[in-house]
């Protein structure tokens, strides 16, 4: 999927901005020889896919290092084994843009493009990167079933479809029909923080993966 060259210098959130500029310029020192990405991240995977994975934002020195969605940092780490496990990729690794990796009737996206401050993006920064969401959406003809990594990527994507996150609750392992005929999965999202105290374990997070192959085929 090819993004406008407006989208990789997209300013519409000045405090995002700033921050994954400075995040790119400062660097962490285990990739000081490096050159940061520090843009906002387009969405990454097959573009004729059925299934999509909606997560939150670029890891400082993951996504806005490399570029490439979940990628540089332990949730990439967590996430693309389970990709290979469950054959919707050629690899079971994600280092950077040009490793090689495939993704097989997955397409990855987040509610919001760039780095934020702590992790945590405003409610505002949410809503205004609501643009560069639909443009994923309104390009993904063939999507049946979207997996939400975490409770704001749940509610961002509903809010996108125009729908009140209030009528589907997150709940891990939940399964939603949507009006236009798609289906949303929940799940954890796939931080360090819920993978590592053994809140979301590869098996819960295969489960999840293996239901939505199932729904994509139309079963």
């Amino acid at each position: 999927m090819e993004y406008p060259p407006e989208f990789f210098s997209c300013a519409l959130c000045p405090r995002l901005k700033l921050w994954r500029e400075q995040v790119a310029q400062d660097k962490r020192k285990a990739y000081q020889d490096e050159v940061y990405w520090g843009k906002p991240v387009p969405g990454f995977g097959a573009p004729d896919a059925h299934i999509l994975l909606m997560g939150l934002a670029p890891g400082a020195h993951g996504s806005n290092r490399t570029g490439r969605m979940f990628t540089g940092d332990a949730s990439g780490n967590f996430l693309y084994p389970a990709l290979f496990r469950v054959g919707l990729s050629n690899q079971p690794h994600s280092v950077h843009k040009n490793d090689g990796l495939e993704l097989f009737d997955v397409f990855i996206s987040g509610v919001a493009r760039c780095v934020p401050p702590d992790n945590k993006p405003t409610p505002e920064e949410l809503r205004t990167c609501q643009t560069w969401l639909k443009f994923d959406l309104d390009r993904l003809q063939n999507r049946k079933v979207t997996v939400a990594l975490g409770t704001i990527g749940h509610e961002y994507f509903l809010r996108a479809l125009g729908l009140k996150p209030s009528i589907y609750p997150f709940k891990h392992g939940a399964e939603h029909a949507l009006p236009d005929g798609t289906f949303l999965l929940d799940s954890y999202h796939v931080s360090q923080q819920n993978t590592a105290t053994g809140r979301l374990t590869a098996e819960m997070f295969d489960a999840v993966l293996e239901r939505a192959k199932v729904l994509a085929r139309g079963q």
